[in-house]
């Protein structure tokens, strides 16, 4: 039964990450993350709002609980609990001189998308009681919006020209990753997750291995690239 999923609204996440915001450093990494995804969150919000996804509560609930797990992620760093293996990087590099924001930003990207969608499309389809095929054309919705996002993110916190030249670190980084990469493999892990949903035990051993995978990419991508001179 759907029922609980009738008034759910992204307005709430979209406070917690403009409360958070207000909380951290604008230079610490997870702000400078946090600035991206709420710019994402506010985005997906509006184009809901505007009747961009038909099926407006799938949507929403999709949004909404993917977003929960990056919150719940901060929550447990800020309560010294385990954080999930994907997001150690960014806590543990957060502040680090030699690693630039828009590393933060695509280390965050990679965490959330790699780890976080896949899991957070199968709790909405059991929240939703739909299969992973109902959520496809909203997933693919979603997955627009934050390309379009990231190109603009890689605009607004691209070093100048005259940093990223060919022999300068950030462009090897730059070039390693891609969020439609990204994205691919994240529906091919939630429809192997959803599938092993009556394993729980081999289900969790795949959701380990993705999470420890994802981190590893994460701990590259804030490889300390300093500006060359």
């Amino acid at each position: 039964m759907a029922h609980m999923t009738l008034d759910v609204s992204l307005d709430p996440v979209v406070a917690r990450m403009r409360a958070l915001d207000g909380l951290l450093d604008p230079r610490d990494g997870v702000a400078v993350f946090n600035r991206v995804y709420l710019a994402v969150t506010e985005e997906l919000r509006d184009r809901i709002g505007r009747g961009r996804f038909p099926e407006a509560r799938t949507a929403t609930t999709l949004a909404a609980v993917f977003a929960g797990r990056y919150l719940a992620a901060v929550e447990a760093a800020y309560e010294g609990h385990r954080v999930p293996a994907c997001w150690r990087p960014l806590f543990q590099y957060r502040r680090h001189p030699g690693v630039r924001p828009l590393q933060y930003a695509l280390a965050g990207i990679n965490a959330h998308i790699g780890h976080d969608l896949p899991l957070a499309v199968v709790a909405s389809c059991r929240e939703l009681s739909l299969e992973p095929a109902a959520l496809e054309a909203d997933f693919d919705r979603v997955g627009d919006t934050l390309v379009a996002l990231e190109e603009r993110i890689r605009e607004d916190l691209m070093p100048g020209p005259d940093l990223l030249e060919v022999a300068d670190p950030l462009t090897h980084l730059l070039g390693s990753w891609s969020l439609e990469r990204a994205r691919g493999a994240a529906w091919s892990s939630a429809r192997l997750l959803w599938t092993l949903r009556a394993h729980p035990e081999l289900a969790e051993e795949v959701t380990d291995s993705l999470d420890a995978g994802v981190g590893l990419v994460g701990r590259c991508l804030l490889t300390p690239a300093p500006c060359p001179r």
